[in-house]
């Protein structure tokens, strides 16, 4: 083809006019996206809920370039962009990247399109000075983060840094794409995979308890238990949609985490008062419940000892999302009201390697320990054990024989280095809570919280472990609950119930099962148990088959208690028996500055005296929220009971609810109707993610 035939084919060809609306139209939109990020200039790029994309992609080399390069580079691409407009291939290119266009991905929908009219808008006016402004708006330059907001502890002190350190993870709200529409075209090449909670979190696989037949086996022991986090861990999951994994549901910390009004002891030499109740059971028939309600003596505010706190902090990469590291320092700031100001607080923080951030303060110089949270922020990896070492040291260096001497462990859950063998990490705990210091834990965040090890560190270091998922949450157990959760009256108290062959037939004790203890170790002082707080109330629940009724087991022909053997006069009752008596219950405990434990005995009879109508009431409202537990777990035990019928005894037992946490529970209620329906969350290692990671797409069968 010669120059002549190129005129020709030139002139033959018929170009579109500009279409001056569509010049307008690129205009008015290039010039709006321009204000908007001039007005989003100041948003400081540490916030939490939008990770900074401030990683080099492996695929994308972007080398800074100054101004002057940039004109070259813009004018070249415009000159580019009119070639092929005069050979018309423009129209076609923008029908066929219109049609081929990416689906949007979490908050980057709309990007490319905007990216798209900015560039329509250089080509079109050469607006230069708006390309310059737009793009040096959109480069992640460098920024100081703005000063703190007086009171506002959920904000890391510079975020910059574990940023960095985070995986590049795109999840965005709407409001934060918008801001995020000068992102360049590339990055949207390398998306990671949206990291989700589910599946990861680990609890420990344990059985229910099942049926035991009283002629058999007619002695129940088991450690007491305050603990709470299933519960809280159980709202989580309800929250989000998806009923909870049944080894995270223990049904007696669901049953536990509400206070009952139970009659308040009034000598602390003798800490407990003991409740029993019986009633017809709702989960078979002909069946009993005997509820065995404990409360703790409360000290008076004017009684309560000094506080010798040491917490122990994970600043691990993993504690850098909001209900992490930003919650565990906001739940400590509230603590601080509750204190007195003669206690003392130190803090040593975990990560890579261990440190102390505050020495020995008073709780009167509050500043100073605000200030040092104020400056705590999450990044590397974790080395936990080496940071109990430290705590501990810290906390023996500064004990109190009058004091309440306790290292709190904030954290979600996850040792990576240090004492790598878990038992060797228990006795290390054990052997400190001989000295009188207590190990208390509070548990943080989804996706990496280790619940096992967490529960056993709590029980071998005579303290109790929480589930922080809320602000609400942790003002319950570290304001309201705050003699509970900090100051025992009791330590290594253990429960034993032996039910009469004559009375009764079978008995099924409902959860505990992480607690069970063998018979021998009731009486075996140097066997460790349960402590329970100033205040505190334990309930525990049997469900009996009296005698005579229809058993789940048959018995035996020749086992001990048959009708063979019952007829020979060697094999007569006990005689320190009472005909009337269904049960005996004791119950054993050591005050907390000593190492001989004491006895309670409460013998409990058919004819039980009947219980008030608060203290039914408040039994009512216990059995309700053990149905729900075990229904949430299968309801292997609870017969035709429904979510129905939960919420209609939960409702009608509602009683005094200062705080609310009552209604809550009966909303809980509707919300696992509506997840029942759905699949229930998987346990780590199953299926349904890729290594704990859910992709925002579907995953072949053969990945």
């Amino acid at each position: 083809m010669d120059d002549h035939e190129l005129k020709q084919l030139f002139d033959s060809e018929q170009i579109p006019a500009p279409d001056e609306n569509f010049r307008k139209v690129n205009l008015n939109l290039a010039t709006a996206e321009f204000e908007k990020m001039q007005k989003n200039a100041k948003t400081s790029q540490g916030n939490g809920f939008l990770s900074r994309l401030i990683f080099r992609q492996p695929n994308t080399r972007r080398e800074k370039m100054s101004f002057s390069k940039k004109k070259v580079v813009y004018g070249g691409l415009a000159t580019a962009c009119v070639a092929l407009m005069v050979f018309g291939i423009a129209p076609s290119v923008m029908e066929s990247h219109q049609s081929q266009s990416l689906a949007p991905i979490d908050g980057l929908a709309g990007l490319s399109q905007e990216m798209d009219n900015s560039v329509n808008l250089e080509v079109a006016e050469r607006e230069a000075k708006i390309s310059a402004d737009v793009t040096a708006q959109s480069a992640p330059t460098p920024q100081s983060v703005p000063s703190m907001p007086t009171g506002e502890m959920v904000k890391m002190a510079s975020p910059v840094a574990p940023m960095a350190k985070r995986a590049a993870t795109l999840h965005f709200s709407g409001s934060d794409a918008e801001g995020m529409s000068g992102l360049s075209k590339p990055m949207v090449d390398s998306i990671a995979p949206v990291q989700q909670d589910f599946g990861r979190d680990k609890f420990k696989n344990v059985d229910e308890n099942n049926i035991h037949q009283v002629a058999v086996d007619p002695i129940s022991t088991f450690s007491i238990d305050v603990d709470t986090a299933s519960y809280s861990y159980m709202r989580s999951s309800l929250n989000q949609g998806v009923l909870p994994q049944k080894d995270s549901v223990r049904v007696e910390e669901l049953v536990n985490y509400f206070d009952y009004a139970y009659p308040v002891p009034t000598d602390k030499a003798v800490p407990f008062s003991t409740n029993v109740v019986l009633k017809p059971s709702p989960w078979g028939e002909g069946k009993q419940l005997m509820t065995i309600g404990i409360k703790g003596y409360d000290i008076p505010k004017t009684q309560m000892p000094n506080s010798n706190l040491v917490f122990l902090l994970d600043t691990s990469g993993s504690m850098a999302e909001p209900n992490k590291l930003p919650l565990l320092k906001q739940s400590i700031s509230m603590l601080l009201d509750t204190l007195k100001p003669t206690d003392t607080i130190s803090i040593v923080v975990y990560a890579g390697s261990a440190g102390t951030v505050l020495q020995p303060t008073k709780v009167s110089d509050k500043g100073a320990i605000l200030m040092a949270l104020q400056n705590l922020e999450a990044g590397g990896g974790t080395a936990g054990a080496e940071g109990i070492r430290q705590a501990y040291q810290l906390a023996e260096a500064n004990f109190d024989k009058t004091a309440v001497n306790r290292v709190i462990l904030g954290t979600d859950g996850d040792f990576n280095v240090g004492i790598t063998n878990p038992e060797e990490l228990k006795d290390f705990v054990e052997r400190e809570k001989d000295k009188g210091i207590f190990l208390s834990v509070l548990g943080f965040g989804r996706g990496n919280y280790n619940d096992e090890m967490m529960q056993e560190l709590a029980q071998n270091g005579n303290g109790t472990a929480a589930y922080i998922d809320s602000i609400n949450e942790a003002r319950k157990v570290l304001v309201e609950e705050a003699t509970s959760t900090l100051f025992p009256i009791a330590k290594d108290v253990k429960i034993q119930v032996e039910f009469n062959p004559a009375t009764v037939a079978e008995y099924r004790l409902v959860g505990y099962e992480t607690r069970a203890l063998k018979t021998e170790d009731f009486n075996n002082d140097k066997v460790d148990a349960g402590d329970i707080g100033a205040g505190a109330e334990v309930t525990a629940i049997y469900e009996v088959t009296p005698k005579g009724g229809k058993t789940a087991v048959d018995e035996s022909r020749y086992g001990v208690g048959s009708e063979i053997l019952r007829s020979d006069s060697t094999n007569g009752p006990n005689p320190h028996a009472k005909a009337d008596e269904l049960a005996f219950v004791k119950l054993r405990y050591k005050l907390p500055n000593e190492d001989e434990s004491k006895l309670i005995t409460t013998p409990i009879t058919a004819n039980q005296a009947s219980p008030s109508a608060i203290v039914e009431s408040e039994t009512n409202w216990a059995v309700a929220v053990a149905s729900f537990a075990q229904i949430i777990k299968g309801g292997a035990y609870t017969g035709k009971m429904t979510y129905d019928d939960v919420l209609k005894l939960a409702e009608a037992n509602k009683g005094s609810d200062p705080f609310g946490y009552r209604a809550e529970f009966i909303t809980l209620i509707h919300k696992a109707k509506t997840a029942a329906g759905m699949q229930a969350q998987p346990s780590a290692g199953q299926a349904g993610s890729e290594g704990g990671v859910v992709y925002p797409y579907p995953v072949p069968m053969g990945k």
